[in-house]
């Protein structure tokens, strides 16, 4: 059978897409024994899976990293908000509104940014997104309503819905043509994006415009002095992963119609970058892995407390017990970043291409395989910023 005809794939990644897509449909099943399998974390697993792999576009085929990615993720989470005030709850036209201005953003903010490269480029990414965080958080108040959050009201027109829609009492919440885009609902809703998105993605990494991006990592000076101007590349794959943080801000907004300023801290920006690092940068799969792990953490450890800790080390001898709990309760609840930057700082030291890189290793011990692709694999990984 000749699965080149389909989408223009190769069998690899069509294969790769349908495992995928199981994978991320199958949540529901397969975190069960995890104790995650409920959809608010599943919505965050989707929605966080969008933003790496769109940050990825970036940072694993150029080189280039970005600490501004969370101003995109909070201008898509605004403008959604603003989308169903104004119009519709209806999540497609908000999302395309977040999809769009988040580009424009991108776009502005790219444009300028990438005069410079490096240590650089970084700096100035994080610059433009602290002072969009001031601007959300204090100045632009009329628009995001400040410390608050910008919040559904009654009184919102609602334009479309008002034409179109039987009013109903209270707020209202985002729907798909009458399907409320909370629990397990919203959650599918945010996996087909997710599934999109990865199959979006894949297209770039294979199509000669990825292999650009590569070779702009490879050896960004070398292809300036040839006379190729990489700039226009380096600015579209720009756009691009900013289009991803705005959709997945705007994913936020359609599960939880509430936009605020802490989306766009440093911090928040900070966490993609971790994310990526931690499941694989340059990888396809990686960055949705490291957004998973980071938001189990995040959700699971940090829910632990000293009566669960005492429930589940009881079968130990009183003394041991205490001991046991104390030890353990710094690395979970409230100190569960902690358990986190150990891991992160063993997946750096040990894998420095991360979870995938460990993928790798135990495949080829399986399967005898190594050589020159082990060692091309590790070119790879050390590839990681653009000549200056």
């Amino acid at each position: 059978m000749n699965f080149q005809g389909i989408f223009s794939m190769s069998r690899k990644d069509l294969t790769t897409l349908v495992i995928f897509s199981i994978v991320v449909l199958a949540l529901p099943i397969w975190l069960q024994p995890f104790g995650a399998a409920y959809p608010d974390l599943m919505q965050k697993f989707a929605i966080f899976g969008i933003l790496a792999i769109g940050f990825n576009i970036l940072f694993g085929l150029t080189g280039y990293l970005s600490f501004g990615h969370a101003a995109f993720l909070g201008v898509g989470s605004y403008t959604a908000v603003w989308t169903f005030k104004l119009f519709s709850m209806n999540p497609i036209p908000a999302l395309i509104f977040a999809v769009i201005l988040s580009g424009l953003f991108a776009l502005l903010i790219g444009y300028v940014s990438l005069r410079r490269s490096g240590i650089y480029f970084s700096i100035l990414t994080l610059a433009f997104a602290q002072m969009s965080y001031n601007l959300a958080y204090s100045v632009l108040t009329p628009i995001t309503n400040g410390e608050t959050g910008l919040q559904l009201e009654a009184g919102d027109p609602r334009v479309l819905d008002s034409m179109f829609v039987a009013e109903e009492a209270g707020l209202p919440v985002s729907n798909f043509f009458g399907i409320e885009m909370s629990g397990i609902p919203g959650f599918y809703f945010c996996a087909i994006f997710l599934i999109l998105g990865f199959f979006i993605t894949q297209r770039i990494f294979a199509s000669p415009f990825g292999m650009m991006l590569r070779g702009i990592k490879s050896n960004q000076t070398r292809m300036n002095y040839t006379g190729f101007n990489t700039r226009p590349y380096t600015l579209t794959a720009f756009v691009i992963s900013g289009m991803y943080a705005g959709l997945a801000g705007g994913l936020m907004a359609v599960t939880d119609p509430l936009a605020g300023a802490e989306r766009m801290q440093w911090t928040a920006s900070g966490e993609i970058v971790l994310m990526t690092i931690l499941g694989g940068v340059g990888t396809l799969v990686g960055p949705v892995i490291g957004a998973w792990l980071i938001k189990y953490f995040e959700n699971i450890f940090s829910s632990f407390n000293e009566s669960v800790l005492h429930n589940l080390f009881g079968f130990l001898p009183d003394g041991v017990e205490g001991f046991v709990v104390e030890l353990t309760s710094m690395f979970v609840g409230e100190g569960w970043h902690l358990t986190l930057g150990l891991v992160f700082v063993l997946v750096v030291t040990f894998l420095p291409g991360g979870m995938m890189e460990g993928y790798r290793r135990i495949t080829t011990l399986f399967t005898g395989g190594g050589g020159d692709g082990d060692k091309k694999a590790k070119a790879d990984d050390t590839q990681t910023q653009p000549a200056e």
